[in-house]
């Protein structure tokens, strides 16, 4: 699906009229639904949109609010968003427009999840997903060399995702702690070797001039978004107590070891890891989600990762549909409301993966705006990232199994799967066909193949 917007006009030496909370929020909600691509394809249209088009920001603000928000856990290209938002309209600028990053992907995957439920045996839909699944092998391998050509910039490196892809594959290590233990090794390794853990440079292309813009490099920070002890001590008070208020209706409501209470825990912990994007917590959700909790099969998350690819927002809100899935298979309300407790299942995942990112950046967009040009303590990011990449070649590694597989070792080797994925992996590296199209084109092989070759 194309994506692309209007060209930036020439630039103009006449600022933009202000932007008011409903011009806003008609922007951020059109981004809801055409932010395809990933992290990478979502920031290039924020930033065709609000730095070159409408000059809401310069990109010198919008390049140091990105940064920052590489430094966090979390999807950021979701976070940028609620930034520019908090940024222009206070609180409820940021929660609309982070919200509505979200909502519209939740509410599809709702639907596509339903419709993989209850027509996932359809000969039709199967072959589809036998298309997509290994094509989606070829995607997490293709995002293990997209993340580690930036991030394996030294032998150091190569050995921190080395060690990373051994003790997660060979040793069963659990995913926090590759990446407490990659943090550590990066915060005293540079003060060994500093230049061994410097970050990379910034995203985007060369910078130029759009124009002055609303928000522009000289523009004074607005009185919201400066530094106040009080206001940081609210945001997270609030942000405990709505995280508090919410577990505590999950447990009230079914017990503290429950399907939803127990979602609610573990996904909370999954938002606070996801450190280099969705697929970096991926492996962490398969641990426990699959092999702990067993909310869904190891083919149900390969699916669902496929779904997820295909709708608009951040990838990381794959956790919907293993969310929709838990609910749905472990009967979270009774037997007779199946699609209830797959849709409830699913927005609680969401609201407790999101919650800590709108806690992020409402408390520490003053550090932001107070930090232009001085971001540091990066070294930690660095050496995390690096073990995301062996992390990610595992889970490559994984999803092979199962579609090359689908037995086990001990069962037949799929040569169409495997011709797929090859086919796959050639179109991404050689000729950067981009996602949507690919995956379109392996569900179209993998139905055409479903009615050709039946059972």
């Amino acid at each position: 699906m194309d994506t692309a917007l209007p060209d930036a006009p020439p630039a103009s030496s006449a600022p933009p009229q202000p932007v008011t909370f409903a011009e806003a929020l008609r922007f951020w909600l059109k981004l809801g639904f055409i932010s395809f691509g990933g992290p990478a394809g979502q920031i290039a249209i924020m930033h065709t949109e609000l730095v070159e088009r409408r000059r809401w920001i310069s990109e010198k603000r919008f390049l140091h609010a990105l940064n920052f928000c590489m430094l966090l856990p979390g999807p950021e290209a979701q976070q940028l968003a609620t930034y520019i938002g908090w940024l222009m309209h206070k609180t409820r600028g940021g929660i609309v427009a982070g919200a509505l990053f979200v909502l519209p992907s939740l509410f599809i995957l709702i639907a596509l999840s339903w419709i993989y439920l209850r027509f996932g045996n359809v000969p039709a839909v199967a072959g589809v997903f036998y298309g997509i699944k290994p094509a989606i092998t070829a995607l997490v391998l293709h995002a293990a060399h997209r993340i580690g050509s930036r991030a394996l910039r030294n032998g150091w490196m190569w050995g921190i995702a080395a060690a990373a892809f051994l003790a997660i594959f060979v040793l069963g290590t659990p995913f926090p702690a590759i990446v407490l233990a990659a943090g550590l090794i990066g915060y005293f390794g540079a003060k060994r070797a500093p230049g061994v853990f410097a970050l990379g440079a910034s995203h985007g292309a060369a910078r130029q001039s759009y124009g002055p813009a609303l928000i522009d490099d000289d523009t004074p920070t607005p009185p919201h978004a400066r530094f106040s002890r009080s206001r940081l001590v609210k945001v997270l008070g609030i942000g405990l107590g709505l995280w508090l208020a919410a577990m505590g209706i999950l447990v009230a409501f079914q017990g503290l070891d429950a399907t939803l209470a127990q979602m609610g825990w573990f996904f909370t912990k999954a938002a606070l890891l996801t450190f280099g994007g969705a697929y970096a917590v991926l492996p962490y959700v398969y641990q426990g989600a699959v092999e702990q909790h067993h909310w869904l099969t190891g083919a149900q998350m390969i699916d669902g990762l496929a779904l997820g690819e295909t709708t608009p927002g951040p990838l990381i809100m794959v956790v919907a549909f293993v969310g929709f899935v838990g609910g749905w298979l472990h009967r979270v309300l009774g037997p007779d409301s199946l699609f209830l407790a797959g849709a409830l299942a699913a927005t609680v995942v969401t609201f407790f993966t999101f919650l800590p990112s709108f806690v992020f950046i409402l408390a520490g967009g003053p550090a932001i705006e107070a930090t232009h040009g001085k971001l540091g303590f990066t070294a930690p990011l660095s050496a995390i990232t690096a073990a995301v990449v062996g992390v990610i070649l595992n889970l490559a590694f994984f999803f092979a199994y199962h579609v090359l597989w689908p037995q086990g070792f001990g069962g037949h080797f799929d040569a169409m799967s495997a011709a797929i994925a090859v086919a796959a992996a050639i179109a991404l590296f050689r000729f950067k066909v981009g996602v949507l199209p690919l995956l379109g084109a392996c569900a179209m092989l993998g139905l055409v193949l479903s009615l050709l070759i039946p059972g």
